[in-house]
C-alpha cells in the first residue's frame, strides 16, 4: 500500500506518517481478527483473506506461521501485493459472485474493512441481499466444520448491520457481533464473528463491561432461528416468534429494547 501511495502522492513527512499509521492499524486489526478465530496453538492453518488488497493482513498471517490465500477485486492492489512478494497465493475475484473454492478447504477466514462494500449496488444488476447471500453461502461451504470467519467492518448504520447478519444466518452461520471499546468514538471496532457447523459463545469484546449479557442474547438469537424452518427460514410477520427474533437482533446491535414478558407478541382484542 505504501508503494502505491508513493507513486500517486508526492513524498513528504505527513504522507509517510499517514501511510505508516494505516499499516499499523491494518496490522492491529488483523491481529485481533486472528485472535477471534481461536485457532489451535502452535499449529499452522490454511486461511482465507477476503479483500486482501496489497497483502498487509497476509503479512501478519505469514508472521504467525499460517498459509493463506488472498482474494480481491482490484487488479491494481493485487499487483502491489505481487511487487511486495507476499507469501500467500492471490486470486482476482468479486466476492459478490461467491467464493470459488472446494468445500472444507479453509481452517478459517478473516476480512478487514471489505465486507460492507457488498451492501452497495454499484451496478443496476447488483442486489446487495443476493450478493451477500451468495458470498456467505459459498464461504460457508468452503470452510471446515467447526471453523470461524471474522470480518472487521465499518457499518454505516444499524440497517446495514442487520442486512449483513441476516444473510449470514440465512446461509447457515451462527455467531454475532463483537464490539471492541464500544464507548470510544475513535477506538470502537466492529467484528462479525461467525461459526461454521457449531454454535459457540461469542468472544469477549475489548473494553466491554456487559459481555455476559451480550453472549446470552446472541445464544438465544441463534437458538430461536432453528424453530422457523417451516416457513423457508422466516417467521410469520408480526407473530410472537417474529417479534422476539427482531428484539434479539436489536439487542445484539446494542440498541435499547424492552424486556420480554408474558404479554410480548400477544394479539390485542378488538375494541369497539
Amino acid at each position: 500500500m505504501s508503494k502505491l501511495m508513493a507513486r500517486m502522492i508526492p513524498a513528504d513527512t505527513s504522507v509517510i506518517l499517514f501511510s505508516s499509521r494505516m499499516i499499523e492499524i491494518q496490522s492491529q486489526m488483523s491481529e485481533r481478527a486472528v485472535e477471534l478465530l481461536s485457532l489451535p496453538e502452535n499449529q499452522s492453518c490454511f486461511l482465507l483473506d477476503i479483500g486482501c488488497g496489497s497483502g498487509l493482513s497476509g503479512d501478519y498471517l505469514s508472521e504467525e506461521g499460517h498459509y493463506w490465500v488472498g482474494l480481491d477485486i482490484s487488479t491494481a492492489m493485487l499487483d502491489v501485493a505481487l511487487e511486495r512478494e507476499v507469501e500467500g497465493d492471490l486470486v482476482l475475484a468479486d466476492m459478490g459472485h461467491g467464493v470459488p473454492f472446494r468445500a472444507g478447504t479453509f481452517d478459517g477466514c478473516i476480512s478487514i474493512s471489505a465486507l460492507q462494500w457488498l451492501c452497495n449496488a454499484d451496478k443496476k444488476s447488483h442486489s446487495p441481499p443476493k450478493r451477500l447471500y451468495r458470498f456467505f453461502s459459498t464461504l460457508y461451504s468452503s470452510l471446515a466444520r467447526g471453523s470461524r470467519a471474522v470480518f472487521q467492518i465499518y457499518p454505516e448504520n444499524s440497517d446495514q448491520l442487520e442486512l449483513i447478519t441476516s444473510q449470514a444466518m440465512k446461509a447457515g452461520f451462527t455467531g454475532g457481533m463483537v464490539v471492541d471499546y464500544p464507548n470510544s468514538a475513535k477506538a470502537k471496532k466492529f467484528f462479525l464473528c461467525l461459526f461454521v457447523g457449531v454454535s459457540g459463545a461469542l468472544p469477549k469484546g475489548l473494553g466491554s463491561e456487559s459481555v455476559e449479557k451480550g453472549v446470552a442474547h446472541q445464544a438465544m438469537f441463534t437458538g430461536e432461528r432453528t424453530r422457523f424452518k417451516n416457513l423457508k427460514g422466516k417467521s410469520l410477520k408480526k407473530s410472537k416468534d417474529w417479534i422476539l427474533e427482531k428484539k434479539e437482533r436489536r439487542r445484539r446491535q446494542g440498541r435499547e429494547v424492552r424486556a420480554d414478558t408474558k404479554y410480548t407478541g400477544r394479539q390485542r382484542k378488538a375494541r369497539f
